[in-house]
């Protein structure tokens, strides 16, 4: 993601700003490799969170607080002697490269005062947390959270004792320090795509900052530098000077886009290329909750595709095996089907089984069924009157399985039925909640069996969607097919309109009317319609048929699993699963 070195600029002057003589009241280390210092500011103590982790580093200010180990590891116990107590003078960035420092100073033993630094450097796998003080001009490292020896890396040794730098590996350009005709120079010589050209010349600027630059400039960020018109390259300089001049000043304007809801990327400025109609940008004014709020976000949806991907897994498992059962008891039904045959040659043989000779393998009778003639096979070690006996009980023994089968079939399709009601459920899901009740309903459904600690009932409370029509009438929709039930059987009332996806899976959906009889706006009827569309199975259709009714119309019978109901007049409509025009409760 976009932690790049306007992000970093952006977090440090909020940093600054709110930190900047505070002391540092508690140095705790969570993680081995993750910090949370507490600073006492003028607006209260404030917990600064330091990540050096390989996959995900991060620096914010946070609310929240992590379990702490009981005995505290070396680098958190040098820091508790360094800067426990400490007073913050500033939080600064060394140009735009990805590094926080933070400069403070303490008393040591002999009370007197000295300076320490501690830098968090923002770095991928070369992330990492240094503590470091000045040594006659030269800066030393005192201690870091990850050692590095040269054996590890060939740049810089981050060692106690070692002089400490960043490396400059990438040979970028420093934009702050580029002027306009710098900039026009640096762009015009790079031989590729334009948002490559900025974010490979420039430090501190992610492909992201490279491609929103290229956009604000109204050029397209994949095209060749070289094909780029005087008027197109100055409005591209302009741009980057623009990107240069706010991060001066401090002019940061952090967001986070969405996509569908979900969050897409986040920037310490507008991401005005976020802009289409699935898009949304949400503004806040701290770095810090923008990064917090973002990644618990992104981690949040992480973890419920991951369960969710389990289980559509276990369900897809469950109806590929009852697809298979139903398979087989089709074959065993069709070889059924011909049962009869067998009634009628036991009733010929019984009526003209006189007139078969003794050993003969088959007998020509007329079929008084048909008016057609009959060879009937016999036995030849049987009387006819026994091979009839051995025929009746074959069709006993067909009919029998057939309506055995009949049974089965019927209740192995009612399973597939019910499990691919679940499966979109799952499709739907948008929290560990909405997955904790499909779990429950798999459980007791008997299809898995679920986990539950004794003693520790687990509650779920869990709502119905909620949305207001354009019209101010109130739209809900079934998260599972339990609440489906007690939507429909419990909340609405009978003069409430019901709908459903036709023929698919898909949840209930109730508009609730303000009062009974009255005549409902066509746009409440097609805004439910939608919202029954899109929280179904068909939701990635263009189109979706939906059957709608009054409630009083529909039934759910004896003994059908839960989501089941039956109907037997009803309207219908097509529609598109679009509800972006629904507001949410």
């Amino acid at each position: 993601m976009a932690f790049d070195g306007i992000t970093t600029a952006a977090l440090c002057s909020e940093l600054n700003k709110r930190l900047s003589g505070g002391r540092i009241s508690k140095v705790a280390q969570p993680e081995s490799d993750e910090l949370q210092i507490t600073v006492n500011t003028p607006e209260g103590n404030l917990k600064l969170l330091l990540s050096a982790d390989a996959s995900l580093p991060l620096v914010y200010i946070t609310e929240s607080s992590k379990k702490t180990p009981l005995n505290a590891p070396n680098f958190c116990m040098v820091l508790r002697k360094r800067l426990q107590g400490g007073r913050i003078l500033s939080v600064s960035q060394p140009g735009l490269e990805r590094a926080i420092r933070i400069d403070a100073e303490h008393l040591d033993e002999m009370g007197d005062v000295k300076r320490v630094s501690l830098v968090t450097e923002i770095m991928g796998k070369h992330s990492n947390i240094i503590l470091t003080e000045d040594d006659n001009g030269t800066e030393r490292i005192i201690d870091s959270i990850k050692h590095v020896s040269l054996a590890v890396s060939s740049v810089r040794e981050v060692l106690p004792g070692r002089e400490y730098f960043i490396p400059n590996t990438m040979e970028k350009e420093d934009l702050l320090s580029s002027s306009a005709d710098d900039i026009k120079r640096i762009m015009s010589a790079y031989p590729g795509p334009v948002f490559k050209g900025i974010y490979t010349s420039f430090t501190g600027l992610s492909p992201l900052a490279a491609h929103e630059t290229a956009f604000d400039a109204g050029v397209d960020g994949d095209a060749p530098v070289a094909s780029l018109s005087d008027e197109e390259m100055g409005k591209l300089v302009s741009s980057l000077v623009s990107v240069k001049e706010r991060i001066k000043a401090g002019d940061f304007s952090p967001c986070i886009a969405y996509t569908n809801g979900k969050p897409a990327e986040y920037a310490a400025f507008p991401l005005n290329m976020y802009s289409g109609e699935d898009d949304s940008i949400v503004t806040i004014d701290s770095m810090s909750t923008v990064l917090e709020k973002y990644y618990s976000e992104k981690q949040s949806l992480v973890r419920i595709n991951q369960k969710s991907s389990d289980l559509k897994r276990v369900v897809r498992t469950l109806i590929e095996r009852d697809s298979h059962t139903l398979d087989e008891q089709t074959r065993q039904l069709q070889k059924t089907e011909d049962r009869d045959k067998y009634r009628i040659w036991g009733e010929l043989l019984n009526a003209f089984g006189y007139s078969a000779q003794p050993g003969a393998k088959e007998i020509t009778v007329d079929n008084y069924y048909t008016n057609e003639k009959e060879t009937i096979p016999l036995d030849p070690t049987l009387s006819a009157q026994e091979t009839a006996v051995k025929y009746f009980d074959r069709y006993t023994k067909l009919k029998r399985t057939a309506e055995a089968l009949a049974v089965q079939s019927e209740n192995v399709r009612e399973r597939i039925e019910h499990l691919e009601s679940i499966l979109a459920s799952i499709g739907i899901a948008e929290s560990e909640e909405d997955l904790a009740w499909i779990r429950r309903e798999l459980s007791e459904a008997g299809y898995v069996r679920e986990h539950v600690q004794k003693g520790k009932p687990v509650k779920l409370k869990g709502e119905p969607y909620h949305y207001i029509s354009s019209d101010g009438y109130d739209i809900y929709v079934g998260r599972n097919n339990i609440q489906n039930d007690q939507l429909t059987f419990k909340f609405a009332v009978g003069a409430d309109w019901w709908f459903h996806a036709k023929k698919i899976p898909g949840s209930h959906v109730v508009l609730k009317v303000k009062e009974p009889g009255e005549e409902l706006p066509d746009r409440a009827f097609e805004e439910a319609a939608a919202l029954a569309a899109y929280y179904s199975a068909g939701r990635d259709q263009s189109k979706v048929d939906i059957d709608y009714v009054l409630k009083k119309e529909v039934k759910k019978p004896s003994g059908a699993k839960p989501g089941f109901v039956v109907y037997y007049t009803n309207y219908s409509m097509t529609i598109a699963p679009d509800i972006s025009s629904l507001k949410e409760i």
